[in-house]
């Protein structure tokens, strides 16, 4: 049995794993020995094929020459990238939905557009010392002055900095006697004046795009640049949230497709006293454990995807996404280490992707909200509305 997919839908995730399996691993061994650097004319080729494929523009509307596909199909692609390792997926920017109804004209025109074709790269500058999950401790600020605002704090993990041409960077605003106290987001060129790097921290993967510290120093910012109202940061970053918690369960579910692939075709050949591993109960009792923890994986995230695609209310939509973040991301790290498990030494090869899976894995349950405050959105729409109104009956 399988989960009802339009033909379209399934098009798209036959052609995003052709590009992943094809294209894509067969270089996770070159990134993972070389820092996660590819070399530069394979990079580009997969930037360009990415583009053809039209993966950067599912989520733009049709009238800005995007394709507006159903959320469902864009997170079937994202499962399909998410098999890869070393963030390989990571050779395009991708622009959302959202961007487009928060950015006026010419802000589109200057930097969503050119993202949208590949000609511009982003990167979010929202993390904090002590503002992570909870962003709502930032303490970066817009102190407006004239036609501009001078924007200071510090920002950590600000990931592919290494690789963006401009930054999302959420402060807050003082604009005297109005606004203050009140989030915004604004495009910030890399390279003005006052952008300082602090460190640039080694992690337990090897991707080609780094998470570096920045310290911003008065960097001016004219007013043009301030994506919507002052006070309208936090709605543009729960949308951003929103996308992100349900591509990362997307891409954690590919993961453990094909690391359960893996473990089969493993434990189908290798044998012990004179039998494959696969007729033993414990190795029978992981794989069957992981399957089935994969399924339920998939349905949650299918189907809150689904739920947006129907227009369902927005609250239960973020809950649901937060349930299918925490599950999808939680199994798929168990999968990872029973995967590396039956491997044995094998499996804590780093030229085995089920070791670099059960590395790369675990920030999942880190980033765009830990699997602590995933529990605390789940537990208070739970407390608001009831098991009917969350699950239904």
């Amino acid at each position: 049995m399988a989960y009802p997919l339009t033909e379209a839908a399934k098009e798209w995730q036959h052609q995003a794993r052709l590009f992943t399996d094809q294209e894509l691993i067969p270089y996770e061994e070159t990134a993972e020995f070389n820092n996660g650097e590819l070399p530069p004319e394979v990079y580009e080729r997969h930037k360009q094929q990415a583009l053809a494929l039209g993966f950067t523009r599912m989520d733009a509307p049709l009238d800005q020459g995007g394709l507006a596909l159903p959320l469902l199909t864009q997170v079937l692609v994202w499962e399909q990238l998410g098999r890869v390792t070393n963030a390989l997926c990571w050779c395009m920017s991708e622009v959302h939905q959202w961007m487009f109804e928060a950015c006026n004209a010419d802000q589109v025109e200057r930097y969503i557009l050119p993202m949208m074709h590949g000609m511009r790269r982003e990167c979010y500058a929202i993390t904090e010392a002590e503002a992570g999950s909870d962003n709502t401790a930032i303490r970066t600020t817009a102190g407006r002055v004239g036609d501009d605002y001078l924007i200071s704090g510090e920002k950590w993990f600000v990931t592919s900095a290494n690789k963006a041409d401009f930054i999302f960077l959420q402060a807050v605003v003082d604009e005297g006697d109005v606004n203050n106290d009140q989030h915004a987001l604004f495009f910030i060129d890399m390279g003005s004046e006052g952008i300082e790097i602090l460190d640039n921290p080694l992690f337990g993967h090897a991707y080609s795009s780094h998470h570096p510290t920045y310290r911003f120093n008065n960097v001016r910012v004219p007013v043009i640049n301030r994506i919507g109202a002052a006070g309208a940061g936090m709605d543009y970053t729960r949308s951003w949230f929103r996308r992100e918690r349900f591509m990362i369960a997307a891409r954690c579910c590919g993961a453990a497709a094909r690391l359960l692939d893996m473990a089969l075709d493993f434990a189908k050949q290798r044998v012990v006293s004179g039998h494959p591993i696969s007729e033993y109960q414990m190795i029978q009792a992981m794989l069957a454990d992981s399957i089935t923890e994969l399924w339920a994986a998939r349905l949650m995230t299918y189907e809150a995807a689904a739920m947006q695609d129907r227009g369902e209310d927005l609250s239960l939509i973020h809950t649901h996404c937060s349930m299918a973040k925490l599950y999808a991301s939680e199994m798929a790290n168990r999968v990872a280490d029973r995967v590396v498990q039956i491997f044995g030494g094998r499996g804590y090869m780093r030229s085995n992707a089920a070791q670099r899976f059960y590395r790369e894995l675990r920030v999942d349950r880190i980033w765009e909200g830990t699997s602590e405050i995933q529990r605390i959105i789940i537990a208070r729409s739970l407390l608001k509305r009831g098991v009917e109104k969350v699950i239904g009956k």
